[in-house]
Formats: C-alpha cells, structure tokens, sequence
C-alpha cells in the first residue's frame, strides 16, 4: 500500500492526467467525426469508431472540403492577413515598450494608463465608430480593416514588453550611451535581442487572436475569394441544417496551423514564463 506521502503525488498526476484527457477530449472527438459521414454523425447510439475510417471514401469529406468549397483559398488569405497583422502587432508593441520602459518624457505614466485601459474597453464598443471610419477611407471588401488596426499601439502587448524591458540590466542601457549608441540603435541591438522570448509570446497571442477573429471579417468581407477562415467554416452552416461532417473536417484543417505555429514557438513561450517572475 501506498504511505501517504506516496499517495498525495498519485492523486495529483491522476488529476493531471484527467485533465489533459477532459481538453484534449473535443479536438479527438472533432477528428473523428470529420471521417464520419453525414448520416452517422448523429448516430443513436453514437458511433465511436469512424465509418468512413480506412474505406476508399476515407478522404471524401476532406477533398469536399477543399475542392468544392476551395477551403484551402480561406486558409492562404487568413495566413496573409494573421502573418501581416501579427507582425504590425510586434512592431509597434515591441517600440512602445522600450519606449515607456526606458525612455523619459512628459506625462509618460499617464499615457501608458490610458493605454492600459483601453484593453477593458470591449471591442464591440468600438466597432461601430471603427466600421464607419473603415467606410469614410473607403476600406470596406478589403483586408485593410484587418491588418491597419494591429499597427497601432495595443495595450496587452505594449504592457508585457514594457514590464520585460524594465527587467533588462540598466547598465546595458547606460553602457549604449556612453558608446554614443542612440535610442533606435539601442532597441534593435539591445533591446529587441533580448526579448525573444516574450516577442515570440505576443506574436503567438496575436496569430490566434486574429486568426480566430470572425466579427471584423464577417463586417468588412462581402467577396468570397477574400474569405477567411471563420467566414469559411460559416459556408458549412446554413438556416435550417449544418452539414457537420464537412464543418468538423474545415474545423480540423483550421485547427492545423494554431498548433504548428504553437508547436515552433513553444519553447520561447516556456522560456518567457520561467523568466516572468526573474527581476534584475
């Protein structure tokens, strides 16, 4: 039998383990179903096994998909449109950070307050003044409205880089004066090689946040070729009836590149969550 110091360990990876299997549980139960056909995905009693598993029609659902509803065409444009916004994310953060950081002006703390703040601010509060000035320039049936917006400051971002760059050693800082270094050459040689990890963090938290973004799109995209992947998966839904086993395959391939760019970019975001609590 086990003591009690032997038991406390086996109920804590006991819990563990039924947690990851409670999480991951939807994702094997969505890949499942995306090889069922249509008229067992609501099977009474429900069908464990995929019908469709190892049949020559193994695929079909798939090759609907992409063939038919050119699925593939939606992943690309949310691609170029996640990759560009993401970036403008950690551009204009990663600037804003050093410069609340390390940078000494007027009303500093006082700006970066109201930046802060405007992360409580819901998004739907704001959408409609942001859909009408999307409208005055004329942006509308573009991917304008997607991308421009993730160029101005953002408040999550700006505050995690700020409090990263507060914990480089000032000396670094002061040794860049004294070798004349200026304060755009201190943040690309510096700064920005420092914070790898956090970087890789926000462009992490930006891929998904954009990418899983369905009110911008369904607002500002009328034309089908611009689809992306949230307007994609509603094609599969209709008013009375949702063709499931073709939303669960579109869902998985959605799925795939969260968790490849997750997959690449791990390691930084364990790195950075090592080094949250490290000052000095």
């Amino acid at each position: 039998m086990l003591d009690k110091e032997g038991r406390i360990p086996a109920i804590r990876y006991t819990l563990i383990i039924l947690f990851v299997l409670l999480s991951i549980f939807p994702f094997i139960w969505m890949v499942s179903n995306s090889f069922m056909s249509a008229k067992n995905i609501f099977a009474d009693p429900p069908r464990f096994i995929p019908d469709l598993l190892f049949t020559g029609q193994m695929w079909d659902n798939y090759k609907t998909v992409m063939g038919v509803y050119n699925f593939g065409r939606y992943i690309l444009n949310s691609v170029f449109v996640v990759v560009l916004a993401a970036a403008g994310q950690l551009f204009v953060c990663s600037l804003s950070g050093f410069a609340f950081a390390r940078m000494r002006f007027k009303s500093r703390n006082l700006l970066f307050s109201l930046l802060v703040l405007t992360y409580m601010i819901p998004v739907q509060v704001t959408i409609i003044p942001e859909y009408y000035l999307m409208m005055r320039l004329n942006w509308l049936d573009s991917y304008l409205p997607l991308i421009v917006p993730s160029f101005l400051a953002g408040a999550l971002g700006t505050f995690m880089l700020k409090e990263f760059y507060e914990q480089v050693p000032e000396a670094l800082f002061d040794a860049g004066i004294i070798d004349g270094v200026n304060s755009l050459q201190m943040y690309t040689m510096i700064y920005v090689p420092q914070s790898i990890a956090p970087i890789a963090t926000l462009f992490i938290i930006a891929f998904m946040n954009n990418w899983n973004d369905l009110l911008r799109p369904m607002l500002y995209i009328a034309k089908t070729e611009l689809y992306t992947v949230t307007l994609g998966l509603t094609m599969f839904q209709g008013q009375y009836s949702s063709e499931w086993n073709l939303l669960l395959a579109a869902g998985v391939l959605a799925v795939l590149p969260l968790i490849i760019v997750f997959v690449f970019c791990q390691r930084y975001i364990i790195e950075n969550s090592m080094n949250a609590g490290i000052k000095g």
